[in-house]
């Protein structure tokens, strides 16, 4: 831990908080961080711990490659999307699942016409409005195909597919309404007013589930057997097509 700081006013002095806020993760987290040695910080004399900008910009370097990083097609993709939450469904191995994820390249990608077949194929098969292919990071789910759905991402804390990628298989919620994980979610009491979810894993390597592909509808209902079986080849395709990244 560090036990001297900048007093020219150059090198920005933060609190846990505002170092947590700027990680994109929880204010316990940033103190866990920080009691391990991953984040450098020093204590005032009234027991407050502070941390440097420049030591929280060389974090996200070492962990993320760069600070604002590049994917293939140029998009920017925030170094924070990899920084675990001790807050998620997944802890203990949510740091290696980010890896994985990080190595697709596939998050903030271009659209690709083999995913995008993918999840129109889904709405054929159920009838379902509303297909997407999920990709799931620390702080959002990122949507690299999706169609009937107009936000390209959603907070990660309002994903459906964050619960799907918590499980150990598919997750179908018949009635939004009548599940308490859903029901004041803001996209069930708000547009799109989701009542129906059904959500299968993509696994990619090293059998990390990456996000998901998912069919929704405003209505609540049911899925037939054929139509599960129909999502879960779809998606054994989508998955086949990521692990080749």
């Amino acid at each position: 831990m560090r036990s001297s700081h900048s007093d020219d006013g150059d090198d920005p002095i933060l609190t846990t908080r505002e170092a947590a806020r700027l990680l994109g993760i929880a204010v316990s987290t940033a103190q866990q961080w920080i009691e391990q040695g991953v984040l450098p910080a020093w204590k005032t004399p009234g027991g407050h711990r502070r941390v440097l900008l420049s030591d929280l910009s060389t974090l996200l370097r070492a962990r993320a490659g760069r600070s604002g990083q590049l994917d293939g097609a140029g998009h920017v993709t925030d170094p924070a999307d990899f920084l675990p939450d001790s807050n998620c469904l997944l802890p203990g191995r949510e740091h290696a699942r980010l890896n994985a994820l990080r190595a697709t390249g596939l998050v903030d990608s271009d659209a690709e016409a083999v995913f995008d077949r993918l999840t129109w194929l889904a709405t054929q098969v159920t009838d379902c409005p509303v297909a997407l292919l999920s990709l799931v990071t620390a702080r959002r789910q990122w949507l690299k195909s999706r169609i009937g759905f107009a936000l390209p991402e959603t907070a990660r804390e309002d994903a459906f597919c964050s619960h799907t990628i918590a499980g150990k298989g598919p997750l179908v919620v018949p009635d939004t309404l009548l599940d308490p994980r859903f029901r004041h979610n803001p996209l069930v009491v708000g547009e799109p007013h989701v009542r129906f979810y059904a959500g299968f894993p993509l696994i990619g390597r090293e059998g990390f589930k990456l996000g998901a592909l998912c069919v929704m509808d405003s209505e609540p209902r049911r899925l037939r057997e054929r139509e599960m079986r129909a999502l879960e080849e779809l998606t054994a395709i989508a998955a086949e097509e990521i692990r080749r990244r």
